[in-house]
């Protein structure tokens, strides 16, 4: 059964995992627009704080394919849905991570502002005894997502009402500076929908991080 948590809960159990042997991976999922990358680089921060160079997050998003790839995809409108993510390159990441017998492990990290992934963008040194990985679909309950499901020790869902998602998600899009055709096609064709598969198609958390705005 799923247990509430709040930053202060996160943090706790980060630290538990962190006094466990071998390396960790918590997994913090969610709806596009819920908060979770705010809500992991605050956990991050504060881990920082008492146990520096212990941690290291790891985003689903550096894992997008390319524009280029999803054009001959056909599917560039729906970049950010379930298929849009090399998920085998995430899941050889998270393996690697575990398996604990590498120096450094490079990893990937998406640019908002290029709107690409940068290959190799962000280092994990063996000092670090705990994966902070998060993204939508980490716990979608279907393959290919659910062989990762494995790899980890702990997970939460950060749960936000849909009405919310949908505030954030459009001044999100405003702020990008897209016009209302282009952020209607965002969220009623992309986000929304998106966001409904993973509220209503994961398998259920260990921990669940409500927020009510």
């Amino acid at each position: 059964m799923s247990r509430a948590t709040d930053l202060e809960g996160l943090v706790a159990e980060s630290l538990r995992l962190l006094d466990q042997p071998g390396r960790q991976v918590l997994a913090i999922a969610g709806a596009p627009g819920s908060g979770k990358s705010t809500t992991v680089e605050a956990l991050h921060t504060r881990l920082e704080a008492v146990r520096p160079g212990e941690s290291a997050v790891l985003p689903m998003d550096g894992f997008h394919y390319d524009d280029a790839v999803l054009r001959q995809m056909g599917r560039l409108p729906w970049k950010g849905a379930p298929d849009t993510f090399d998920v085998g390159g995430l899941r050889s990441a998270l393996t690697r991570l575990r398996a604990d017998d590498e120096d450094t492990v490079a990893v990937p990290v998406f640019d908002r502002d290029l709107e690409i992934s940068r290959g190799s963008a962000r280092l994990v040194p063996s000092t670090v005894r705990l994966i902070l990985a998060e993204g939508n679909y980490l716990l979608l309950d279907r393959a290919p997502w659910s062989a990762l499901h494995p790899l980890f020790d702990l997970t939460c869902m950060i749960d936000v009402p849909e009405s919310v998602l949908a505030e954030r998600l459009r001044a999100r899009w405003v702020g990008y500076g897209l016009d209302a055709e282009a952020i209607r096609h965002k969220l009623d064709g992309n986000d929304l929908p998106n966001g409904a598969t993973v509220r209503g198609q994961s398998i259920p958390a260990d921990l669940v991080f409500a927020m009510e705005s």
